[in-house]
């Protein structure tokens, strides 16, 4: 009998154990009221301390903010929002985040909001239209208080970004982005860069030069593709259709193409690639077929990837002043949050662009 007792008495106690266990394992969330009932002050009096109220003693400040840490007290940004309607948040969209063009906008986008009490969140389309509407309804649903954004490639489709506007939020597009939108626009002159890649590679001696594009679809690249186009026929060079691709510009399409190229009956002498990582892909199968880089065949990549210089041979290739884009872009969203009322219109800000020139299209200096 005794024994009995002892067990029962020990299955309760390890039932209660376990649900105090249970208890404490999931804490709730800590709330302002919380904290104030823990200083026996009212919630409006630390709601008040944590933004720094200035009729708030500093004594109050410093015991709220102490229980708030304490009590790993996280703000609710999206409530706040609600309340003030400015949730000092700004949404990045992004087609990758591996590129160096990219991460250094991004970069620079956060060292200029930051300073005026912004945080930025980072979205990644990957190319994808479909991930890029998800991207947009959750920066929206966040609250955030401007989007700026460099489309994905398979975007045609621009009425998730009318819906930005809908809502008055500003939009400011980089790199990649639509006229018909009506918005701020910030990047550089597409078409120019690719006159002064073709007048280079003709000053090297260059007649047949291909050009692996990216899909004319999107601006930045057709307006590469008319600059290359209107380049060949300034110089009184022919245009062979063969020798102009489309594609993602992905190190994989950039060997693909190369290796198209290749089988031609009569092959190219210089190849233009409108992005680094594509011209990566090139130069590795001009290498591994033991082509004379530049003398047999001229390479040119597009946006200034660190490894764009480490490389053998180290690839010509366009800056795009990513930095001052990203800051660009920064400023352009501030304008709008100092307007009481927000009316979007067509402000274009147009970099110019420099050649790198390196050994894979030198022949002067090879």
């Amino acid at each position: 009998m005794f024994f009995l007792i002892i067990m029962y008495y020990g299955v309760i106690f390890a039932i209660t154990i376990k649900q105090i266990y249970k208890k404490n394992s999931i804490k709730k969330k800590t709330t302002i009221k919380d904290i104030a009932n823990v200083l026996n002050i009212s919630a409006a009096a630390v709601s008040k301390a944590l933004h720094n109220d200035p009729r708030i003693s500093d004594k109050t400040k410093k015991a709220v903010k102490q229980v708030a840490e304490n009590l790993n007290y996280q703000p609710n940004h999206l409530a706040s929002a609600l309340r003030s309607g400015k949730s000092k948040l700004v949404g990045v969209i992004v087609p990758r985040t591996n590129s160096n063009f990219f991460s250094s906008v991004i970069q620079n986008i956060e060292q200029v909001l930051n300073k005026e009490g912004y945080n930025i969140i980072i979205t990644q389309s990957n190319e994808s239209f479909k991930k890029e509407c998800e991207c947009i309804d959750t920066l929206l649903y966040t609250q955030v208080d401007g989007i700026i954004a460099s489309m994905a490639n398979q975007t045609t489709d621009l009425s998730y970004y009318e819906k930005i506007k809908s809502k008055g939020i500003p939009l400011i597009l980089f790199d990649r982005g639509e006229n018909d939108l009506n918005v701020d626009y910030i990047g550089i002159d597409d078409y120019n860069s690719s006159q002064i890649i073709v007048k280079h590679l003709i000053e090297q001696g260059c007649k047949r030069i291909a050009h692996i594009g990216g899909y004319k679809r999107t601006r930045i690249f057709n307006n590469r593709i008319k600059g290359y186009l209107d380049a060949l026929k300034k110089h009184h060079l022919p245009l062979n259709e063969e020798l102009l691709l489309e594609c993602d510009l992905t190190i994989e399409d950039g060997r693909e193409k190369m290796l198209q190229l290749l089988a031609l009956k009569n092959r190219p002498d210089a190849v233009y690639v409108a992005g680094d990582y594509a011209a990566l892909g090139a130069l590795q199968v001009l290498n591994e077929q033991k082509i004379n880089i530049p003398n047999e065949i001229a390479l040119v990549g597009f946006g200034n990837e660190p490894f764009s210089s480490m490389v053998t041979p180290t690839i010509t290739s366009i800056e795009q002043h990513s930095s001052e884009i990203g800051k660009q872009a920064a400023l352009s969203f501030l304008d709008y949050s100092k307007k009481e009322t927000i009316t979007q219109t067509l402000t274009k800000k147009i970099l110019d662009v420099a050649l790198l020139v390196r050994a894979s299209s030198d022949r002067k200096n090879s």
